[in-house]
């Protein structure tokens, strides 16, 4: 893909947002991302959404524990897949804080 076709982008994992500039709102990572790329981590903020809805109903259930729920491992998988994204896309603060969190231990970017 061409350089020119990459715009940066600003991420904040925490609210699930996107952002275009970097004054908008508080993000944590940088990113230069191609329009499908955004999309394929809007998709990934758009399902660990509604897994959290699906969570909040059955927060409400008492007898369903945290590591016999289905939606928590789904949202934990979205997860690390935002962070490959990012760690594929982002500059190289976004590398190194990443490494540092370890989140991506398994992962390798080659």
């Amino acid at each position: 893909m061409n350089q020119q076709d990459r715009q940066t982008y600003y991420i904040s994992i925490g609210a699930g947002e996107i952002f275009s500039a970097p004054n908008v709102s508080p993000w944590q990572f940088k990113i230069n991302a191609t329009e499908q790329e955004i999309g394929k981590l809007r998709q990934i903020f758009n399902a660990n959404y509604n897994n959290s809805m699906i969570d909040f109903a059955r927060a409400h259930v008492p007898f369903v524990e945290y590591h016999n729920d289905s939606t928590n491992d789904r949202y934990d998988e979205n997860l690390i897949q935002v962070y490959q994204l990012i760690y594929q896309l982002g500059d190289q603060e976004a590398k190194d804080h990443i490494d540092s969190i370890g989140i991506l231990e398994d992962f390798t970017s080659e």
